[in-house]
């Protein structure tokens, strides 16, 4: 299974829609939103894509009850989690959170297969040897609105757990 995995579009609901249909070009099959979208405006030209959407809110809170609701109303579509999120996908355990730090200790218990994280603007990919004798990858896409760094988000596959970054062209 393909993701696309975009954080911190902070309203920019253009650099976000491009995200996701170059991720859903890619085979994509879901997104994952890793914080700070903001205003629920900025997910609407995203689901046109009409991949579903696991979104986190950040610490740029924006409208908790707007993004409950457009969930709400989505019929599924976008799935919003609050400050953290915890996803079984494709036999995968997924932990998404902002903050790296988290990120990084969420990796470091062995729980998850990948943690997924924002906040800071800088697109990594890391593999975290955990406590239980294993591998954890934690992944930052940056920030796709290309707010004060390249415009970034990564394809993920799950089957393979290898991650690619890629650039918006902006």
């Amino acid at each position: 299974m393909k993701i696309c995995i975009v954080s911190d579009s902070h309203d920019r609901a253009d650099a976000l829609a491009d995200a996701v249909r170059a991720g859903a070009a890619e085979g994509a099959s879901l997104v994952i939103h890793c914080g700070d979208v903001i205003g629920t405006q900025t997910l609407r030209k995203a689901m046109d894509v009409g991949l579903p959407i696991h979104v986190i809110h950040g610490n740029n809170l924006g409208d908790p009850v707007s993004l409950s609701r457009l969930a709400r109303e989505s019929d599924g579509q976008v799935q919003y989690h609050g400050a953290d999120a915890r996803l079984d996908l494709a036999g995968r355990r997924v932990f998404v959170v902002h903050y790296p730090e988290y990120g990084y200790a969420m990796a470091c218990t062995g729980d998850w297969d990948l943690v997924c994280c924002g906040h800071s603007h800088e697109a990594g990919i890391e593999r975290v040897r955990n406590v239980k004798g294993r591998e954890s990858v934690l992944v930052n896409p940056g920030t796709v609105a290309g707010v004060g760094a390249p415009a970034t988000w990564l394809l993920g596959d799950l089957d393979a757990l290898r991650f690619e970054l890629r650039s918006l062209d902006r």
